[in-house]
């Protein structure tokens, strides 16, 4: 009993634990009326925890997102991984509604990171369209936004890269600087031709200045279910061939295989888009992607370096980790 007397009172800890937590009183406020330092006042809070006479709950599905977010994160040694939480099951009838909350965390993240002297580079897309609806047209930054493909042929115009570029320069008050040419070309030589014009010169030239990029992914793998598929954009032979290589996902009209890395099919010199080997450089990689069928894509990015930043669904998630086991 004697000892006893020269540890810190059990009452005095759940005091200050109490006024800290529960009454949101500043340190200071604790320390003035109890007549403690803040030094004391944290020992004390720290010792509640460990006495467990406070304990911190994390409802669900909250609890299972950030353990999933944690794993993936360092199985492949991201800077950030987002799960969103989605607390029902996974429908056609949801889906749409799925991406929205993912891209609404996307909008968030890149308002949170970008300041003035960024370059932020978009791809396409129907994720990518809905981030930019959510941008905050309050968060003004001097900013250049420069589109990381040419445009796509028969495509949503809503989901052309050149018109989110414009409503993402528009929302932050920024730069915009687009290609106005199409993504694909016949043959190489038109497509290298057209990157020596001095405006086309200049994009490509900023590529590699880009501080943040942002993107959303198609899938090709187990399904071909990419947008890219679906628009005409390819033929049937470009499909076939895309098979042929074990085309898994498409990034910025980049086509990626299994592995990560970009299928050598006469699409890689005929595409008007960033190179994968100037894109791996950007600081700040963002990949945005959701629903289940995305899980084979999603790795194959993860395995070629091709993010830094994730922002996933619940069921992605949760499929991704399925095929890490």
């Amino acid at each position: 009993m004697k000892s006893e007397v020269y540890n810190q009172s059990t009452c005095l800890v759940s005091m200050v634990a109490y006024q800290y937590y529960v009454e949101e009183k500043s340190r200071a406020e604790i320390g003035e009326e109890f007549g403690l330092s803040s030094a004391t006042i944290s020992r004390l809070l720290k010792k509640a925890k460990e006495e467990h006479i406070i304990e911190f709950h994390i409802s669900e599905p909250y609890l299972s997102c950030q353990k999933m977010a944690e794993k993936i994160k360092d199985y492949f040694h991201l800077d950030t991984v987002m799960v969103v939480p989605v607390e029902e099951q996974e429908t056609e009838e949801n889906r749409q509604d799925i991406k929205k909350a993912v891209a609404l965390e996307g909008a968030r993240y890149v308002q949170r990171v970008i300041t003035d002297g960024d370059v932020l580079g978009l791809a396409w897309g129907g994720t990518m369209y809905h981030m930019i609806q959510y941008l905050n047209p309050c968060r003004k930054v001097n900013a250049s936004i420069v589109t990381m493909h040419g445009s796509i042929a028969n495509c949503n115009q809503n989901l052309e890269v050149k018109s989110l570029v414009r409503r993402a320069a528009m929302a932050f008050g920024g730069r915009n600087v687009s290609f106005v040419a199409p993504g694909l070309y016949e043959t190489k030589e038109k497509a290298e031709k057209l990157k020596k014009q001095p405006g086309f010169e200049e994009v490509f030239k900023l590529f590699e200045k880009i501080t943040i990029a942002v993107s959303g992914l198609g899938s090709f793998y187990p399904n071909f279910d990419s947008l890219l598929a679906r628009s005409n954009f390819l033929s049937e032979e470009e499909i076939a061939s895309l098979r042929g290589k074990d085309a898994y996902t498409d990034l910025s009209l980049r086509f990626i295989d299994k592995d990560g890395q970009e299928c050598e099919t006469s699409l890689k010199d005929r595409t008007l888009a960033i190179d994968l080997d100037v894109y791996r450089k950007i600081p700040c990689k963002v990949v945005m992607a959701s629903g289940s069928q995305k899980a084979h894509s999603v790795l194959a990015i993860l395995k070629g370096n091709l993010a830094d930043v994730l922002i996933i669904d619940y069921h992605l998630a949760e499929k991704l980790m399925g095929l890490l086991k």
